[in-house]
């Protein structure tokens, strides 16, 4: 078979895939509240460039295409950087979409940059002028999540006073944000192991102590397969703290069914615990171009047809 004959044939199937939506209806519009074809279980959020080969480079028809899929919300942890323009137009083509918009990064130099744990009042004053800024860039695209990395260890002092640190930090910049209705998740990640926060638990302890609706956690599944394991066991130690979750398989850091984690029966659990929140797409594709803009929506699919688990 020709490559074009079998993108053509790849396509075509994966409109049955998609609740007999079209693969290719990225320009296509629908009204506020109206909803595109068939969704799903979970309120799965792609980022935008995730399905750029199959709806171009505009964000907006990115946006509509999703929708198409079934999608009903959007992650893009660079929002703070995108013109205000940009970000306004986005804000009203979600609202006209009836799509969430999920979290994006609050701007404080990188994840491992103006580490909270070193108690610099320098590092603090940029951590809070994100947090001042993030409230501006939330209200225009509805956003309620912003997600919060404290940074690297400071290994010069006890891990007692970092932690007394970052809980510190994390109130003052928590005052900046409950008044406005916006919740920081805290992410513990795998990146490097010069990162402060690592683990749920670790993280969970920390929501408790900075005691605030705006101090959350964000499990990524991912991020915490690779430092932790035991994914459902944590999740229900820490469900409580628990704001936000994020998805990738592992190894690779691409879509479910790509990797070791049993998504299926992590979604199930999820999903029976009566979790209403985003399920941010955070990672890449195991496959280039359209194909595997395909194969990515029919592993959606699949892992989310778990009530037949």
């Amino acid at each position: 078979m020709r490559r074009s004959e079998f993108l053509k044939s790849s396509l075509l199937g994966a409109v049955a895939l998609t609740g007999g939506t079209s693969v290719l209806a990225g320009s296509s519009s629908y009204p506020a509240g109206k909803r595109a074809g068939s969704t799903f279980n979970l309120n799965y959020a792609p980022h935008f460039g995730m399905f750029k080969e199959s709806a171009g480079d505009d964000l907006i028809k990115q946006l509509r295409f999703m929708r198409d899929q079934g999608f009903t919300a959007l992650e893009d942890n660079g929002m703070m950087g995108r013109p205000v323009s940009e970000q306004e137009r986005i804000g009203k083509e979600l609202d006209r979409l009836g799509m969430t918009m999920g979290v994006f990064v609050v701007d404080k130099g990188g994840n491992s940059q103006n580490t909270l744990a070193a108690g610099k009042q320098e590092h603090v004053d940029i951590f809070l002028s994100g947090c001042k800024r993030a409230v501006d860039v939330a209200k225009r695209v509805n956003a309620k999540w912003v997600t919060v990395v404290p940074g690297d260890f400071e290994r010069n002092l006890p891990i007692g006073v970092q932690t007394a640190h970052v809980i510190e930090a994390l109130r003052r910049g928590a005052e900046i944000l409950e008044p406005h209705g916006i919740t920081m998740v805290l992410e513990p990640l795998s990146d490097s192991p010069n990162l402060f926060l690592r683990t749920s638990d670790q993280t969970y302890m920390i929501c408790k102590a900075v005691n605030s609706p705006s101090c959350k956690l964000l499990f990524d599944v991912y991020h915490m397969q690779k430092n932790e394991g035991h994914i459902i066991n944590n999740l229900n130690h820490t469900w409580d703290e628990i704001a936000y979750i994020q998805i990738g398989d592992n190894p690779g850091r691409n879509e479910p069914t790509t990797g070791e984690i049993n998504y299926k029966n992590v979604f199930k659990h999820i999903y029976e615990k009566g979790y209403k929140g985003v399920m941010g797409m955070e990672h890449g594709k195991a496959r280039k171009g359209k194909e595997g803009e395909v194969a990515l929506i029919k592993a959606y699919r699949e892992v989310d047809n778990f009530m037949q688990v």
